[in-house]
């Protein structure tokens, strides 16, 4: 089995600069929404999903970047990794929108909202891994033939 993988510091700066890139847009995007629903006669339900929906992208994005921030200050020799471990870890997921609010959102929220969704389940896999320090374990199966391979081998 090759060597595990690590987190390395080009990989945090490269995913904190697309974080702060998405927090960028989803400011502007629903800063401009909401002013946008105001000039116009928008309905109150749609007002409400799309501020709701704002404020749980905003909340997914900077707690991402929370956590990328504490990963640089690791790397750059301000936190230990005792700290690091013990004291930073991700926050759970915001739980989805309802699919009635999700739907009364314009296009490109929904899909900025959807964009934040797959950016903060990758910082979710990354901090997984680094919390099991990137060991792979093999799936039932390959443990099984592992086994299988030994008994027959020693017969």
């Amino acid at each position: 089995m090759g060597q595990p993988a690590d987190l390395t510091r080009l990989i945090v700066e490269a995913l904190y600069r697309e974080a702060l890139l998405l927090a960028e847009e989803a400011r502007t995007t629903f800063a401009a929404s909401a002013q946008w629903s105001a000039i116009g006669d928008a309905e109150d339900l749609q007002q409400v999903a799309q501020a709701c929906e704002a404020l749980r992208t905003t909340t997914r994005t900077m707690r991402a970047i929370g956590w990328l921030l504490n990963q640089r200050a690791y790397f750059a020799g301000e936190l230990s990794e005792f700290q690091l471990r013990r004291h930073c870890a991700l926050p759970p997921a915001e739980p989805d929108g309802e699919e009635e609010q999700l739907a009364l959102l314009p296009n490109e929220l929904f899909d900025l909202a959807e964009r934040s969704r797959r950016f903060y389940a990758r910082i979710e896999r990354l901090d997984r891994a680094w919390r099991q320090h990137f060991t792979m374990e093999p799936a039932a199966v390959l443990r099984l033939r592992e086994r299988l391979g030994h008994a027959v081998a020693a017969f």
